[in-house]
């Protein structure tokens, strides 16, 4: 079976998306799909202006069409609302193709942090959106209890994972020289992320920042103190998560956040707020702290023993977060050619001509 994953989110970006996508790609052989992205790179694009790294592709129905007949896709999955996922869900509705869509993104919050757009209007072209596929894929309970309470249907869960080997407690000295105790956070630096907050915290020892974004140059500013190390992947990243002493994680909007996983899967304890994503996650797991009071939490993160923390990212598996996509793809696959067949079937008493 050949699976069509259409994505706005994908290289040169790094975040969550894309490392789940990849990670599903990866899976896809051994459970019987044959994975192919349709993705910005595919068409002529432009950066979003004010943040580069995201591509707003032209997908013309020509061109999107010719692309779909040579992949030649059994299943098709949309994995963002963008105009990639946009255009190949207007394909999907044209031909009467069922698809499975993945929400992945508090795009109302996002947008209403950047422009005077009520999140109500947002949600409902998110519900109009994903309600036209078989399917919509979420990440933790508390997210799809949401949104249903928003409208939200035929929601399915779809775990993450981490990579334990790559992520995994060991003796660093990628932060040696640092005044301790070193708090880090690790994410994409825009302002959907709140890390102001975090580096507004009156914390002790040196605050560590990784990634980058549109809102670096503020942040710098605004916290000459904190060191700013851009963005780090694999091995490297690794290192550092397993050199600080706590992750913070201040984000009001992130529907699960991997970070927190390779964290934790480091041996470093969490402090976060109690909202979707930490709470799915940190509640009740002795892991983190959670609290209104971030820099309470960071402080009291740093008394976790750090087996503990490890301990529970063993509980989240690639494998299980591929079992999970894949088997969704499939039932809502079926149950989008149910659902075609039946609107095809003659109504009751009526009798078919020709």
């Amino acid at each position: 079976m050949r699976l069509l994953i259409a994505s706005d989110a994908w290289h040169p970006q790094v975040n969550g998306v894309v490392r789940s996508l990849e990670h599903m790609a990866s899976a896809g052989r051994s459970l019987g799909f044959d994975p192919v992205f349709l993705t910005h790179q595919d068409f002529p694009s432009l950066p979003l202006p004010g943040y580069r790294e995201i591509r707003l592709a032209y997908a013309t129905r020509r061109k999107l069409a010719a692309r779909v007949a040579a992949i030649a896709p059994t299943h098709v999955h949309i994995a963002t609302e963008g105009t990639v996922g946009y255009a190949a869900r207007r394909y999907c509705l044209a031909h009467e193709r069922p698809f499975t869509t993945s929400y992945h993104t508090r795009f109302p919050e996002y947008l209403a942090a950047r422009a005077p757009v009520p999140q109500s209007w947002s949600y409902a072209w998110l519900r109009r959106f994903h309600g036209a596929g078989s399917g919509t894929m979420v990440s933790t309970s508390s997210l799809e209890r949401e949104l249903s309470g928003r409208g939200f249907t035929n929601l399915m869960r779809w775990t993450r994972g981490v990579d334990t080997d790559l992520f995994r407690p060991q003796d660093s000295d990628a932060l040696a020289g640092l005044p301790r105790p070193i708090f880090l956070f690790v994410g994409r630096l825009a302002v959907e992320k709140n890390v102001a907050a975090f580096l507004g915290l009156d914390l002790p020892g040196t605050k560590v920042v990784v990634g980058d974004g549109p809102d670096r140059q503020r942040l710098e500013a605004l916290a000459p103190q904190a060191r700013f190390l851009g963005t780090r992947t694999g091995a490297d990243l690794a290192r550092i998560y397993a050199a600080a002493d706590a992750f913070v994680f201040p984000s009001l909007t992130d529907t699960f956040g991997i970070v927190l996983l390779e964290a934790l899967a480091c041996g470093l304890p969490v402090a976060a707020y109690p909202v979707t994503g930490p709470l799915d996650v940190l509640s009740e797991t002795g892991a983190g702290v959670l609290g209104a009071d971030l820099r309470q939490a960071a402080l009291s993160a740093l008394a976790i023993p750090r087996e503990r923390c490890r301990e529970e990212a063993l509980r989240y598996t690639w494998a299980e977060s591929a079992r999970q996509f894949y088997t969704n793809v499939e039932l809502a696959h079926q149950r989008g050619a149910l659902r075609k067949r039946a609107a095809k079937r003659p109504a009751a008493g009526m009798v078919e001509l020709g």
